[in-house]
Parts: C-alpha cells; sequence; structure tokens
C-alpha cells in the first residue's frame, strides 16, 4: 500500500505504469542513465496521479449525473478518431466490446470537460495589441522551420568483399573533393543508387535519417563531411545551402498566436485549481524513500 487519495488507494501497479512512462520519455531524449533518477520520476508520477485522482473526484462531486446521450456523443468522436470501433477497442486495450467499462470511463471524461470548462471560464478574448504584444516578446516559438541543402556520396555494402573496402573506397573519394573534384559529378559517378541524385535539394529535420541529419546540419556551408556510417552504408556530404530558423510574419501565425494565449491562460488555471485541490485532500504516501539506485554501482 503505497498512495492513498482521499481514502482510495492506488495500486502499486498504476503507480509502476506511470513511473516507466516517465522514465522511458527521458531516456528516449537521452536525459537519463541507468537510475539515477528514479527517486525523482517516482516522485513525478505519484504527483501525476495525484493530480489525477483528484481531478476525477472533484469531478465526480460536481456533476454525479452524466446523460446518455453525452457520453454517446462523446463515444462516437473517439471512435471517429480512432478510424472505427475495432481500432478504438484496440488502442484502449480491450480484447472484447465491454461497454459499461468503455461508458463508465467516458462518463468519467465528459464530467471532467465539464469541470474544467468551469475552471477556465472565463477564457479571455485577446484584443489587437495583446496578441502583437505576445508576438513581439514570444518569437522565438513562431519560427520557421531551420533547413539545409546537401549533395552526398554514398555507397552500400552490396557488391563489396567487405566494409573495409567500402571505407576505403569512400576515403578516396573524399579526398579526390577535398583536393576540388565536383562533388556532384563525384556521385553521380560512385553513388550505389544511381537512379539518386547526388543533390539532396532542401530539407528540414524528420525528412531523412537521423544519423545522416545530426551531420548535415552541424556543418558549415561548403564543408564536407567525413565518412560515415548509416544502416543504408557509407556516406560523404556536402552542405550546399543553409536556411537559417527565423520568426513568422505575425499575420501567418496570429490564430496561432491567439491559441497559446489561451493555453498559457487554460495552463495557469489549470494549476492554480489543482493545488488548491491538494490543499484540502488527504494523501498518504507509505512508500520508504529511495536513496539508492540498486544497479551495483557506488554512490
Amino acid at each position: 500500500m503505497a498512495l492513498i487519495i482521499n481514502h482510495e488507494t492506488i495500486d502499486d501497479g498504476v503507480i509502476d505504469g506511470e513511473f516507466r512512462q516517465i522514465k522511458g520519455h527521458f531516456e528516449r531524449t537521452l536525459q537519463v542513465a541507468c537510475c539515477e533518477r528514479d527517486p525523482e520520476f517516482r516522485a513525478m508520477a505519484k504527483d501525476n496521479i495525484t493530480s489525477r485522482a483528484l481531478l476525477q473526484h472533484e469531478a465526480l462531486r460536481r456533476f454525479p449525473e452524466v446523460g446518455d446521450s453525452e457520453i454517446q456523443e462523446r463515444l462516437s468522436k473517439l471512435i471517429e478518431a480512432a478510424g472505427g470501433e475495432d481500432k478504438f477497442y484496440a488502442n484502449i486495450g480491450l480484447p472484447y466490446k465491454d461497454e459499461d467499462a468503455v461508458r463508465g470511463n467516458v462518463a468519467s471524461g465528459v464530467r471532467l470537460d465539464k469541470t474544467l470548462a468551469q475552471v477556465y471560464a472565463p477564457e479571455p478574448v485577446p484584443d489587437e495589441i495583446a496578441l502583437r504584444e505576445y508576438y513581439e516578446s514570444n518569437k522565438n516559438i513562431f519560427l520557421t522551420d531551420e533547413q539545409v541543402r546537401a549533395s552526398h556520396i554514398s555507397m552500400n555494402l552490396g557488391s563489396a568483399q567487405s566494409r573495409v573496402e567500402v571505407y576505403t573506397r569512400m576515403r578516396e573519394l573524399r579526398e579526390k573533393a577535398l583536393n576540388g573534384a565536383d562533388f556532384d559529378s563525384l556521385g553521380a559517378e560512385h553513388n550505389s543508387n544511381k537512379e539518386m541524385s547526388s543533390d539532396l535539394g532542401w530539407f528540414k529535420r524528420g525528412e531523412f535519417m537521423e544519423e545522416f541529419e545530426a551531420i548535415a546540419f552541424s556543418m558549415s556551408l561548403g564543408e564536407i563531411s567525413p565518412v560515415f556510417f548509416t544502416q543504408l552504408g557509407y556516406h560523404i556530404c556536402k552542405l550546399t545551402g543553409h536556411k537559417p530558423a527565423v520568426p513568422k510574419p505575425y499575420d501567418e501565425v496570429k490564430e496561432e498566436v491567439k491559441l497559446r494565449l489561451l493555453e498559457t491562460h487554460r495552463d495557469k488555471k489549470f494549476h492554480e485549481f489543482v493545488d488548491e485541490l491538494k490543499k484540502t485532500a488527504t494523501i498518504q504516501d507509505t512508500d520508504p524513500p529511495e536513496d539508492s539506485c540498486g544497479c551495483g554501482s557506488a554512490h
């Protein structure tokens, strides 16, 4: 028994699941190694669960009854967004249609939506001056995508006797490029994929393999990369153009500015509301404090 919120006991499995999601996120973004931040992540998991539980309790208190029409309307939207009933039930992890369970969860969602609508009200309607002030103060939010243009030489391992053979050949081609040989001509002659142009054109992050983009976006204009390897083979890249990220014109992002202002308002009201709920809640955490990662490293 680790966490009790207003007399509701939270199953340890729920806490472990939330903990794994949080830790997984930080691991994917390379912000954690091993279990050095496990106590912090477990505390975050418990806080997230506590906030959700308190919101659900308050929503049930405010709206104990939810009409069938409200439930059906929300359920229909969820099924449509999922792409049909089968996908909807697969997404929520049910092997078969348990309508009572689903409608109960949907009813909770309806209660929460109605509660948050009350919490957020009245929502701001910013005038032109407020919108422009927010835009000018937060231009770094409304940027174009940074883009680069690059040419490449790429050789796979298909017809080679060994990786060393391909690597050595790519080093020779790089040396020729550094000594003034036309890069695109070298690519046209030696690229394994003859149908692919040496000139890759303009692209932004997310359009090529991560390993390739890490090289391309870190180079200076005109620079020729070292030989590097991806799952497709060996590559050499030359940066031929760069468009830095710049603020988009106000008129182009005016609607986005409105949404940002609304999100800022909602976020502030939400956290204030949850903080108030916590002040009057009964929260018991019986877990002992975590002071060791238990992975065998010395502390």
